[in-house]
């Protein structure tokens, strides 16, 4: 619950900042989707939850709140409530790729001794584009509390359905890489049917796919759907 309230102070914020400022000046994005599974990197972190973040950009710069809210945790090793704090800035080289760098911190509030879960800091630097239709997007991460690498490639495409529907189609790859610990290869696809309802909200609609090359990997498979309004 207190999660909860922090969200939505941090929306009601966001969107009263927005009210005072000129309407070119920046951006506000809210997004609220219900998702059946938290998966990360091809790890199920959680089960049911709802995600809700909001993300504020001008110009080159960003910076947002990302947040998964377990409905009930069912599954004592899985986390608990998430809050991720970031920023980054993209970088343009032409008018079709850019480049992308930043900071996540990742913040777990009911955290205990000894459970295994601890806040940690992770950077980032991406390359991302248009080639051919697709949007390709290559990233490097690097947590400095576990120091751990992460390599990923993702690629999406996009097919027009209406002037208010699409079909969005996603692929990853990535690796991880720790001091230590294990390493593994992820991969994931998804399909998502955003619909729009006026110049502000759309609608969307999905489900996706991940799994890792662990020998004792599931194959996770879970559905999403939620609303996301921009000011």
């Amino acid at each position: 619950m207190n999660k909860i309230v922090i969200t939505l102070a941090a929306l009601a914020a966001c969107v009263s900042l927005r009210a005072q400022e000129p309407a070119s000046s920046y951006s506000v994005t809210v997004d609220f989707p219900y998702t059946s599974k938290y998966v990360f990197r091809g790890n199920q972190l959680a089960s049911d939850s709802f995600q809700p973040s909001v993300e504020v950009a001008s110009g080159n710069w960003y910076a947002g709140l990302w947040t998964n809210l377990p409905i009930e945790r069912v599954d004592k090793s899985l986390v608990e409530n998430e809050i991720d704090f970031y920023a980054g800035y993209g970088i343009p080289l032409s008018d079709t790729w850019s480049i992308d760098t930043g900071v996540t911190y990742y913040y777990y509030p009911e955290k205990t001794a000894g459970s295994g879960i601890e806040d940690t800091t992770e950077f980032f630097v991406g390359l991302t584009g248009t080639l051919a239709g697709f949007t390709p997007s290559f990233y490097s991460y690097y947590d400095i509390d576990l120091k751990a690498w992460t390599f990923q490639a993702a690629a999406g495409y996009s097919v027009s359905l209406s002037d208010k529907a699409s079909l969005d189609f996603s692929a990853t790859l990535g690796r991880v890489d720790t001091d230590g610990g294990s390493d593994y290869t992820y991969y994931g696809a998804g399909a998502v049917l955003p619909y729009k309802l006026n110049d502000s909200a759309t609608l969307n609609f999905g489900v996706q796919w991940a799994t890792t090359n662990f020998d004792d990997a599931d194959d996770e498979i879970w559905a999403t759907t939620g609303i996301t309004i921009g000011f």
